[in-house]
């Protein structure tokens, strides 16, 4: 099978363009994608539990620890030990994080304005249940995996 024919492909490709285009928005404001993704999945009032974020945006624990310190480092973030549970640290956006997390929202509505725009509705509903089938077929898959099944993909 050639890859161009494939589903995978199609998905990597866009997701790689849309990547691209997120983080050359994103360098205007000195920020990137992924931080753009952090900031806009912290909770603004509440804060964040720290052990949240990282499966909200499939992030690896290590690569989040340095996402993080990252984000504190540049005065974007703040860590507060949770009120309620001591063992629980939450994250907080600053007043210069909420700025940055506010356009990397306008970035991501610009975006989808722009879709809205140019694909009819009934193809981007067809396209998001699509979407939501693969997701929860590859989620089946990894439980699978995870679970010493048979690593052989089902071909029905």
């Amino acid at each position: 099978m050639k890859k161009e024919k494939t589903v995978d492909f199609h998905i990597k490709w866009g997701w790689h363009a849309i990547s691209r285009m997120y983080n050359a928005y994103a360098a205007r404001f000195d920020i990137t994608m992924a931080i753009g993704y952090v900031l806009l999945n912290i909770d603004l009032e509440e804060g964040t539990p720290a052990t949240k974020i990282g499966p909200l945006l499939g992030m690896e624990p290590r690569s989040l620890v340095r996402m993080l310190k990252n984000l504190e480092e540049r005065g974007l973030i703040r860590r507060e030990v949770d009120g309620n549970d001591k063992r629980f640290v939450r994250i907080y956006l600053t007043e210069e994080g909420k700025a940055k997390r506010e356009m990397a929202r306008d970035g991501v509505i610009q975006f989808n304005n722009m879709i809205r725009e140019r694909i009819p509705l009934d193809k981007l509903v067809v396209f998001l249940d699509v979407m939501k089938e693969i997701n929860r077929m590859v989620e089946d898959e990894n439980a699978r995996i995870k679970a010493g099944e048979p690593e052989e993909l089902p071909l029905d």
